[in-house]
């Protein structure tokens, strides 16, 4: 299997200059080979673009600094844009499965800076890791390489932070588990509410997000190109790694004990790019982080050995007591608990849903029953005790469920 282990690390003031230039030749040669593709209305072989963007580029006027840096991760960048290209064609065609992969873009100064070197440009020298043309930079080691590194990406993020990223090769750890499975379902007031009845709360980012806000608002009215739009933007980089080192470290610990403690994770394909349209509530779904906790599930689930399931979207998980089996139908977001009119339950909104995902991912279901509107209402309990009229349903036989 492979990982990645990144460390930061703080360059010298020479190492900075040189690290710049590295990453400004990375881009000049993406932007070049981009340009040429682009220009051809096809895409040349990664041989054939080397060629043009590098060897014959280093011996032109305006290209010929491109032999004070290593040649390895110009070598790479091309290589990467032909990957990019690839994965573009294969989301179109339909044999790449997610979301449509857009094509490659030309890159800028102010976006994050990164350059890919293997083996040929670079060995780990004691507590150093010696950068072709760079020199020996020392990572602040938070934990052992697993094994020796195929790969290192260098980055500069919009914060001016350096990281150098290692790409090792992990063994899977066996562990046994306590629970044979587990439903999750996933929110935004509680982040996640497990079938077995726990509640799990997302960090509050309320604070830092005041402050993001406050700095945004300042860097729009600021003139473009002056120092002081240059230092906000610095100041948002910043609040925006603290907001996302923040929801990343809470995701890693929630994921591992998750994955740790049950064989079967079960989750819901939520359509978050879909959600995210909603103006009201974008803000607080994108925070919370569903896709990034559902990507370390998965990756921590094949580590761990467990069996990682996820449901579809349209399964009524909401809809349908997980007692009984009777479906109610919709309801409105704010019916926060239901009572069942057919065994007479009062089940919780959130742990009931948990309750049907893990029914699902198991293969186990109700016999349950379809329903169409009576005349009637009764009333249902709602949150913090408020009662609220609910609907019930006349239950008619379905062969399906």
């Amino acid at each position: 299997m492979k990982a990645r282990y990144q460390y930061r690390f703080y360059p010298t003031d020479q190492q900075k200059q040189d690290l710049a230039r590295l990453f400004g030749c990375v881009r000049v040669v993406w932007n070049d080979a981009l340009a040429i593709c682009k220009k051809s209305k096809k895409v040349l072989k990664s041989g054939d673009l080397q060629k043009l963007v590098i060897t014959q580029a280093k011996k032109t006027e305006e290209r010929k600094w491109l032999s004070e840096v290593s040649v390895v991760p110009l070598q790479q960048s091309v290589a990467d844009l032909g990957v990019a290209f690839k994965n573009f064609f294969e989301s179109h065609n339909g044999k790449r499965k997610g979301r449509k992969v857009r094509s490659p873009r030309f890159k800028k100064r102010s976006n994050n800076q990164s350059a890919r070197l293997t083996r040929r440009g670079f060995s780990i020298q004691g507590d150093g890791v010696y950068l072709a043309k760079i020199g020996v930079v020392k990572p602040i080691w938070s934990r052992e390489l697993p094994s020796d590194p195929s790969s290192v990406t260098i980055i500069l993020d919009c914060a001016n932070n350096y990281f150098l990223s290692f790409v090792v090769d992990i063994q899977p750890v066996q562990v046994d588990a306590k629970n044979q499975s587990i439903g999750i379902d996933l929110g935004i007031k509680t982040f996640a509410v497990m079938s077995d009845g726990g509640h799990v709360k997302s960090p509050d980012y309320s604070k830092l997000d005041r402050k993001l806000r406050k700095q945004t608002r300042k860097f729009a009215r600021q003139a473009k190109g002056s120092n002081r739009r240059e230092q906000t933007r610095i100041k948002i980089a910043r609040l925006n790694n603290k907001i996302a080192n923040k929801r990343k470290d809470f995701l890693h610990k929630f994921s591992t004990r998750i994955v740790s403690e049950n064989q079967v994770i079960v989750l819901e394909d939520l359509n978050v790019s879909g959600m995210v349209k909603n103006r009201k509530l974008a803000r607080a779904i994108s925070q919370q982080g569903w896709s990034e906790f559902r990507s370390l599930a998965q990756a921590k689930s094949d580590k761990y050995g467990r069996d990682f399931r996820v449901i579809s979207r349209w399964e009524p998980t909401s809809q349908i007591c997980s007692d009984c089996g009777f479906k109610w139908g919709k309801l409105d977001l704010s019916v926060r608990s239901i009572l069942c009119v057919n065994c007479g339950t009062e089940q919780d909104r959130d742990i009931n849903a948990a309750r049907n995902i893990e029914k699902v991912g198991m293969g186990h279901r109700h016999d349950s029953k379809w329903a169409r509107r009576g005349d009637k209402t009764v009333e249902t309990v709602g949150h913090a005790g408020r009662v609220r009229q609910h609907t019930p349903m006349i239950c008619q036989e379905s062969p399906f469920f």
